[in-house]
């Protein structure tokens, strides 16, 4: 199997099938990144960030960074897809149920799960990108911090105020104490099953060939 790094030289040099290998293998990161924020423009959102990705291919400076390089961009069209909707809001602020506020889409079997998805949707939206970045796409602070352009420090500082409002929010939705305490003692767990069943549709976003700049 070709690296990220090798594909991706191939896709700079013109070969589209190894930018559509590409964008399969990463195609579930970018799904999972906007299903639990967005209801029902998700698909856009998942196309508009490829189409943004290859607008700057040429700009990626470290071909081995390719993943990194790919949520930061989701992040980016979540970022302007959110000033479009609530022009004025802070991302420290609110939530993504402010924003896009809607009935719950994601089906998983487990009352835990559903428990930990609502609660992600209440807590501030960058601190659910935090928490889901290092639980579901499993990255490091270092990672985190490069993706979202903020000091090491500060992301590892985020990410246990991300856990604390968690809790918080699981504790005012939670239907029973029980509910509650198996979601918090098994978070990992959880946040991984939940992870493993957010499966996008089978179709990938298209990848053409004049857009590389």
């Amino acid at each position: 199997m070709r690296s990220d790094h090798e594909l991706l030289d191939a896709w700079r040099d013109g070969d589209i099938g190894a930018g559509k290998e590409l964008v399969e293998r990463y195609h579930n990161v970018v799904y999972r990144f906007f299903c639990n924020k967005v209801i029902g423009e998700v698909a856009d959102l998942v196309q508009e960030t490829f189409k943004a990705c290859v607008q700057g291919l040429q700009r990626l400076r470290h071909a081995d960074r390719f993943r990194s390089y790919l949520i930061g961009v989701a992040h980016n069209v979540l970022k302007a897809y959110i000033r479009r909707k609530r022009p004025t809001v802070d991302i420290e602020e609110v939530s993504m149920v402010d924003v896009s506020p809607g009935p719950d889409e994601i089906y998983v079997r487990r009352r835990e799960q559903r428990l930990l998805l609502k609660a992600l949707r209440r807590i501030s939206i960058d601190r659910q990108i935090l928490f889901e970045l290092r639980y579901w796409e499993g990255l490091e602070s270092p990672q985190i911090a490069e993706i979202l352009r903020i000091p090491d420090n500060t992301a590892r500082s985020q990410l246990s105020r991300a856990q604390h409002d968690l809790r918080a929010v699981m504790a005012r939705l939670a239907s029973s104490p029980a509910e509650l305490a198996s979601t918090i003692d098994n978070l990992d767990d959880w946040a991984r099953r939940c992870r493993d069943e957010l499966s996008p549709p089978h179709e990938s976003p298209a990848v053409d060939d004049d857009d590389d700049e």
